[in-house]
């Protein structure tokens, strides 16, 4: 699997997140920080997460994308579109109930092609707090999307806490 990236683009209001290759962990740190700076414009039409190219992608991420769906519902009465092919990956959507957050579509975004418009998410290089933050809070909502997804996630959220804790 291709080390994954994130591109982001935003034009008049409509935000577009491009996921690539194997998608982890490592990039949550700026993933959040984008998904919270949509939030602070006040124009946001349209929120779009391509995943045609997208190899895997790991729960925290999904949890990202559970805050982005959550958040474009409360502030913008929006429901994002997800774009997606994969077999896998819609399974994974499924079983975590994202398929109920955002409306899926398995075929290629509206100007798809139009890749020079889009900066690549550098991977933050934050402190390890702030990535265990950001890691519980994904895990935490996708509990809360998803209680059936709790007993794969229990372990994990509470030692988190814990960490977090220890940290405050």
């Amino acid at each position: 699997m291709d080390k994954g990236k994130i591109f982001v683009g935003q034009t008049n209001g409509n935000y577009l997140i491009r996921m690539c290759g194997d998608v982890r962990v490592t990039l949550c740190a700026s993933l959040n920080h984008y998904v919270e700076s949509i939030f602070g414009d006040r124009n946001v039409k349209s929120v779009l997460v391509d995943l045609l190219e997208t190899e895997g992608i790991d729960s925290t991420t999904l949890g990202l994308l559970t805050k982005l769906a959550l958040l474009s519902k409360r502030y913008y009465d929006i429901v994002p579109l997800l774009f997606c092919d994969n077999p896998g990956i819609l399974k994974t959507l499924e079983a975590m109930s994202l398929d109920e957050l955002f409306t899926v579509i398995r075929e290629a975004p509206p100007d798809s092609d139009k890749s020079e418009s889009l900066n690549e998410l550098i991977c933050d290089k934050s402190d390890e707090t702030e990535a265990r933050r950001s890691v519980l809070e994904a895990h935490r909502l996708l509990v809360e999307v998803n209680p059936h997804c709790e007993p794969e996630f229990i372990d994990l959220i509470r030692y988190l806490e814990e960490e977090v804790g220890k940290e405050s």
